[in-house]
């Protein structure tokens, strides 16, 4: 009854035009159709400090870029939007909610009308304060979940939204603009004749047979989003699919390639902050075009920008206004493996490495059992579409979201809530490979939950 209500109020005031079906949830307010559209941005330090733990290996030093946890505020169309880009590996389950409350109290909004994501850099921190806790109450040494950095990025964030707020600029115009970039992205996974993968093309692959094989299936596009005060830019969002490596565990915190050219296009637009954003990428690396050699990673982040520049120069600007925005969510439970529990006793006699890249699939199962859910959202921006995924999905996902709205300006954010780990689509888990085994969380059965989510969340 509660919903029908809904309903037929939006029907009235004209104020959106979201189908609102099974488990896709509307969040807009009502009360945004006179406002106009405003947008405020914050970028703060998300580097450690040197002798904590990053991901895989202790913090020996900083690099001469730091890591950061940029983001923008939304306001004007109903309770503020919220999203946020860090430079670490994933942040997951408690730790998300725990980044989202804070992050929409500092806006004066609602956690469900924030996404918080990772780009995935390897030579930075993980989060995930559930699998903290379930550490230290089995006696083991937390390592890369202890979460004191985690909560200090936390306060940083909160003060910065905060301060941002009197600082929002008006948005007028939203400008739109892809380029294909080339010779960075490859598909990680080598099928062999027989379906199944044969060869994984890893971040930094040193045999040339592997990296001589094709291309494969990948999305060549840097999508750029901007928002714009009349002529003048205000923000520039970026997103492209690819794991972010060129070398890692060094030690030393660093963004690698793309925050390499993120900075390089900071510099040239220095009027508007860049919000840099990992699509699909769980099946694709730089290793057709990477065997590992430091001088890498300045090719890769020089090629990385060149896309990102031609996507800028080929931006188109149109008018926008608070009707045209909208955001909602589509709340999915994860389709898990039978043995995700089986962490429990593994735990105990895994390598630090191994919990790294595992312990969050069993908070996963944990919150699951509790009802919990995560939130896979999309953000309208007139034409345009911003979807927020979790885990580590497969580049399939993203070209599908893309095919299935050719009509639109679809761009795709993955590494949101990172506790799934990769997200492989049916075929990639019939194929095998590291991808579809230990390092998922999630069956088979998570293609047709995830990409029903997601056209619910493009319908319309």
């Amino acid at each position: 009854m509660q919903a029908k209500k809904i309903i037929i109020l939006c029907l009235l005031l004209g104020c959106f035009a979201l189908d609102i079906k099974a488990d896709v949830v509307p969040v807009d307010s009502l009360k945004h159709q006179a406002a106009g559209l405003s947008l405020s941005t914050f970028d703060v330090d998300a580097t450690p400090p040197v002798g904590s733990h990053l991901t895989y290996d202790p913090m020996v030093n900083s690099w001469d870029l730091g890591l950061r946890a940029k983001g923008f505020v939304l306001l004007g169309a109903g309770k503020p939007i919220v999203v946020c880009s860090v430079d670490w590996i994933g942040i997951s389950n408690d730790s998300q909610d725990e980044f989202k409350k804070a992050i929409a109290n500092a806006a004066g909004t609602t956690p469900d009308r924030v996404a918080v994501h990772a780009i995935h850099q390897h030579d930075a921190p993980t989060s995930d304060f559930g699998a903290e806790k379930i550490l230290l109450a089995a006696g083991i040494n937390p390592r890369s979940f202890e979460g004191a950095f985690s909560r200090e990025l936390i306060r940083r964030l909160d003060i910065a939204v905060k301060n941002s707020l009197p600082q929002a600029q008006p948005v007028t115009h939203l400008g739109l603009g892809t380029a294909r970039v080339y010779k960075v992205s490859s598909n990680r996974r080598i099928i062999g004749a027989d379906g199944l993968v044969k060869a994984s093309r890893t971040s930094a692959t040193k045999d040339s047979a592997i990296r001589a094989e094709p291309e494969g299936l990948i999305d060549p596009m840097v999508s750029l989003i901007s928002f714009w005060n009349k002529d003048k830019p205000v923000a520039v969002l970026s997103y492209y699919a690819t794991h972010p490596q060129s070398y890692y565990r060094t030690g030393v915190a660093n963004p690698d390639f793309p925050g390499i050219a993120r900075f390089m296009r900071q510099l040239a637009v220095p009027e508007a902050l860049h919000i840099h954003f990992n699509g699909a990428g769980g099946n694709i690396t730089a290793g057709k075009y990477n065997d590992g050699a430091k001088i890498n990673r300045m090719i890769l982040a020089q090629r990385l920008a060149d896309g990102m520049k031609r996507a800028w120069d080929s931006t188109k600007k149109e008018p926008i206004n608070a009707a045209q925005v909208h955001w909602a969510i589509a709340p999915i439970s994860i389709p898990l493996k039978a043995d995700v529990g089986t962490m429990e006793q593994k735990m105990r006699t895994e390598t630090p490495v191994f919990l790294a890249n595992n312990m969050s699939k069993l908070v996963l199962l944990r919150r699951q059992q509790a009802g919990k859910k995560i939130d896979v959202s999309c953000l309208t921006l007139g034409g345009a579409r911003i979807l927020h995924l979790p885990g580590e999905p497969f580049i399939e996902y993203q070209l599908a979201a893309k095919a299935y709205r050719k009509d639109l300006f679809v761009a795709v954010a993955g590494y949101g809530d990172y506790g799934p780990g990769y997200i492989c689509n049916e075929e990639g888990y019939q194929q095998g490979g590291y991808e579809a085994g230990q390092a998922s969380a999630a069956n088979p059965e998570i293609e047709k939950v995830l990409m029903n989510a997601i056209h619910k969340l493009l319908k319309n």
